[in-house]
């Protein structure tokens, strides 16, 4: 088997950091005007959004959708390309039997699940979000999910080396043109982390440039030998969750990084650059590079609060139920008014009992009992019982309908890009 340690013991190791005074500064000094407009922005937008959302039940099934664009996006961003129809099939254990998307797939799921069980831990008392514990645990979760054909990586040259779930790297890596601190030092990088970003130190009307900016830093840390680009993402979902910005899980931080991948991993490449000259702050890494960063990172929450806002908007999205009833549910020969009525009160209320729909359509036992059916059988709404309420339902074939580019179908580069996850160096190419 090939022996990872003593290939990177044979190598010339460059001068790297050891120290977490290298990581400074770790927020932007001097109250920048964009950045705390922005924060008024996103704070405001966010309480327009969770206002669009009145009902549990379209709460619970919008949040889901959403945790499958996150995983969809999350994979796109590191090259995995799946589609939401892949993603819907893995759930129910329907997989590909192409490797490749099968394992897409499966990585898929196991964000999901992680992304459900980090929520869940969040909601039963908040955990030290910034501790190394929690980041080791999301990181270990992610690869416990995944079956062991998926804890294998690859040097740059092509060597496989194992991932151990939740353990730091014990090994060098480089990531495009930033070499992460050494691995012996990566406990006193990750104590600080915790110490500033989780600290009682920070105003709260900089949580929000904080989450930006502990984003960058632990990818740059990047603790771990693979899948640091999920957890850093993980991490910034869970303290969005932690400062209220989240909108109970009606938007994803996900799909506007992928949307502009290339300047994704532009900023934080910029952010890895050490101080250029007087003019560029104090510490070891660029103030100037940090701020872009962060600015660009508040734009992307901005506009990925608003778009979700504009999609559920009450009147707007009734509107586009109406028009897939219309104009694409064209294999529903039977009922198809009557069912486009209560797949719309769903939309409003969430959940309604068997006999509202005799009410909401005018019409008898029967013929209501052959429209509650054939809404069932085609997957527009849910029971949990043959006698249950119907519950509100957004299946992969209506949601282009209902939610217009909420899955885009977006080019996916293979090439390696600073920031991302990166292979142990065992080579000098």
């Amino acid at each position: 088997m090939y022996d990872l340690h003593a290939d990177l013991h044979s190598m010339s190791i460059p001068e790297v950091y050891r120290s977490p005074d290298s990581m400074e500064p770790l927020m932007p000094k001097g109250g920048d005007p964009r950045l705390a407009e922005l924060t008024c922005e996103i704070l405001k937008a966010s309480g327009c959004l969770t206002a669009h959302v009145h009902a549990p039940r379209v709460l619970e099934a919008l949040a889901a959708i959403i945790r499958e664009m996150n995983c969809y996006y999350s994979n796109l961003i590191e090259g995995h390309k799946t589609t939401p129809c892949d993603i819907e099939r893995a759930m129910g254990k329907d997989f590909s039997k192409d490797p490749t998307q099968r394992d897409n797939q499966l990585l898929g799921l196991a964000h999901i699940e992680v992304e459900k069980q980090m929520v869940a831990r969040l909601a039963q008392g908040t955990p030290d979000v910034c501790s190394a514990d929690f980041i080791c645990w999301l990181h270990g979760e992610f690869y416990r999910h995944l079956p062991d054909s998926l804890h294998w990586a690859k040097t740059a040259a092509g060597k496989r080396y194992r991932i151990v779930p939740g353990a730091f790297r014990d090994f060098m890596v480089d990531v495009g043109h930033h070499t992460p601190p050494h691995f012996d030092a990566l406990p006193a990088f990750l104590a600080r982390f915790r110490e500033f970003y989780g600290g009682g130190g920070i105003l709260e009307t900089d949580r929000l440039v904080a989450i930006a900016s502990a984003h960058h830093r632990l990818a740059w840390i990047h603790p771990f030998g693979d899948g640091n680009g999920r957890v850093t993402r993980l991490h910034s979902h869970a303290l969005m969750i932690r400062c209220g910005i989240d909108g109970h899980g009606l938007w994803t931080l996900s799909r506007g990084l992928a949307r502009h991948r290339d300047r994704y991993y532009r900023f934080l490449d910029e952010a890895d650059q050490r101080r250029r000259n007087d003019f560029d702050g104090r510490g070891n890494l660029s103030h100037l590079g940090l701020t872009a960063f962060c600015t660009f990172f508040l734009e992307v929450m901005l506009d990925q609060i608003q778009f979700m806002s504009g999609l559920l908007e009450l009147p707007a999205l009734r509107t586009r139920v109406e028009r897939y009833f219309q104009f694409e549910a064209l294999h529903i020969t039977r009922h198809r008014e009557a069912l486009m009525r209560v797949v719309r009160t769903l939309v409003d209320e969430g959940e309604i009992s068997r006999a509202r729909v005799q009410e909401i359509n005018g019409k008898g036992a029967t013929v209501s009992a052959e429209i509650i059916r054939e809404g069932l059988a085609d997957g527009l709404f849910t029971s949990p019982s043959p006698k249950g309420p119907l519950h509100v339902a957004f299946p992969d074939k209506v949601r282009g309908s209902y939610f217009p580019q909420l899955f885009l179908d977006l080019p996916v580069e293979a090439d390696t890009v600073p920031g991302g996850d990166a292979s142990p160096q065992a080579s000098v190419d």
